[in-house]
């Protein structure tokens, strides 16, 4: 299962302007607000922050991976968001976020499939140059290219 399969250009932002953790959620959901993958948009936004309560998604190294599996959800969807200054999301590290990949999933199917984009993405991440990449990157179909290299 390859991210860069899951990665739309149109649900991409390169330069957050949230300041705070909440509004950058909500920032980088608002882009999947009418996506065909989701149900209910208010009760999707709801269960990420019901999952963010449970512990910070803030896996250090300046990233976060907001996510839920949910009912609100028909086929896994991914947005991704950029800060240039970072966010606190109280992260394991203590660093702020720039780099966000807000997920969904449906509840009842495909949870190994999402564990398996979950864990691959997790471990791309991990890959200093990969998020340095990232960071660099001008433009969404940058980012693109840049999971695509990383996973050919």
């Amino acid at each position: 299962m390859k991210v860069a399969s899951f990665l739309k250009k149109e649900r991409m932002i390169m330069n957050l302007e949230a300041q705070t953790k909440e509004e950058a959620i909500k920032e980088v959901a608002n882009l999947i607000k009418d996506a065909p993958e989701i149900i209910d948009f208010e009760s999707f936004v709801k269960d990420i922050f019901d999952r963010e309560a449970l512990a910070t998604t803030a896996i250090g190294s300046q990233v976060a991976i907001p996510h839920a599996r949910s009912d609100n959800v028909k086929n896994f969807v991914i947005a991704f968001g950029r800060s240039r200054e970072g966010i606190d999301f109280n992260a394991l590290d203590n660093k702020p976020v720039k780099l966000i990949f807000l997920m969904g999933t449906p509840k009842e199917e495909g949870i190994n499939d999402y564990l398996k984009i979950l864990a691959h993405l997790t471990r791309l991440l991990q890959k200093e140059t990969f998020r340095e990449s990232l960071l660099k990157a001008k433009s969404p179909e940058e980012i693109i290219e840049e999971f695509e290299k990383v996973e050919r």
